[in-house]
């Protein structure tokens, strides 16, 4: 069971930045979807894939996966292609 370690992206639809704060580990899948055959619903017997932990900082969700364990892989945030302005700024003296 490998564990992989991210820190989620802004939403394209919200200019807020609430739920990237935190860094996450979630499980890789132990075993294939299969579709069920008689209702047709998709799932599996593979809990661990409904687990995402949360931690204030990417060294404490290192520290857990290696006291517990767990083989990981970390995927560094992408940084952002601008800098936001305002409207404003088009019309100061400066420029």
């Amino acid at each position: 069971m490998n564990a992989r370690i991210y820190r989620p992206a802004k939403t394209a639809v919200s200019s807020g930045k609430a739920k990237t704060r935190y860094w996450v580990v979630e499980f890789d899948p132990a075993e294939r979807r299969e579709a069920e055959a008689l209702v047709g619903w998709v799932g599996s017997g593979d809990t661990a894939q409904q687990v995402q932990l949360r931690f204030p900082t990417r060294e404490a969700a290192v520290a857990w996966c290696e006291r517990h364990g767990i083989p990981y892989t970390v995927d560094q945030p992408k940084e952002r292609a601008f800098i936001p302005k305002s409207y404003a700024e088009n019309f100061l003296r400066r420029r």
